[in-house]
């Protein structure tokens, strides 16, 4: 299984942005998938995850009531919503893939999101 991110860009402030991962070669082994995002000089921190198979969501405290993350399962892909971005939001995203939301073995190639003030 290959994860394939996309749709980072530049938004401004109070902007949106829509973020796809592609499972490409099936989901047979995955049961979570999840966003996480490292900005210059700090350590990549968790963003939101989503179950595969019960759809049941979790969300940083950073993100909750602007990020919204979902799963298409025909598509083998999760999206995740970013609204009401800030300047903070600025970071390389990836998506992640694993047996549970605590343990991740695949990672897509990262995604720029960068905010302007």
């Amino acid at each position: 299984v290959q994860l394939q991110a996309s749709g980072g860009g530049l938004a401004q402030t109070g902007g949106s942005l829509r973020l796809s991962c592609a499972a490409l070669g099936g989901t047979f082994s995955i049961n979570a998938m999840g966003w996480f995002r490292q900005a210059p000089g700090k350590e990549r921190e968790f963003v939101a995850a989503v179950n595969w198979i019960t759809g049941s969501t979790n969300y940083a405290e950073a993100v909750k009531g602007r990020f919204t993350i979902s799963r298409d399962k025909a598509k083998n892909t999760v999206y995740l919503q970013m609204n009401s971005l800030k300047p903070e939001d600025t970071a390389v995203y990836y998506c992640a893939a694993g047996p549970s939301d605590t343990r991740y073995d695949k990672w897509g190639q990262g995604t720029q999101v960068t905010v302007s003030s």
